[in-house]
């Protein structure tokens, strides 16, 4: 139950990291898409599921380049 929760919260939070991309309202973007990316790729490697795994795996550094930035 908690596994299938897990996809639709992480969808939310990539969409709403998205969103606010869009709006410009930096930095919390990072922070909901990251925690959706986090979810994501929980999931795909619960599953076994190597195409989530890269999808969303490979975003991680990415992000973790962002909350450096962030934090200089």
């Amino acid at each position: 139950m908690l596994l299938k929760n897990l996809k639709w919260i992480s969808t939310g939070f990539v969409l709403t990291g998205i969103f606010l991309t869009n709006l410009n309202i930096y930095p919390i973007n990072i922070f909901f898409h990251g925690l959706g990316v986090l979810g994501w790729t929980y999931w795909g490697y619960t599953i076994k599921d190597n195409a989530i795994l890269i999808n969303f795996g490979l975003q991680i550094p990415l992000f973790l380049i962002g909350y450096i930035n962030l934090m200089k």
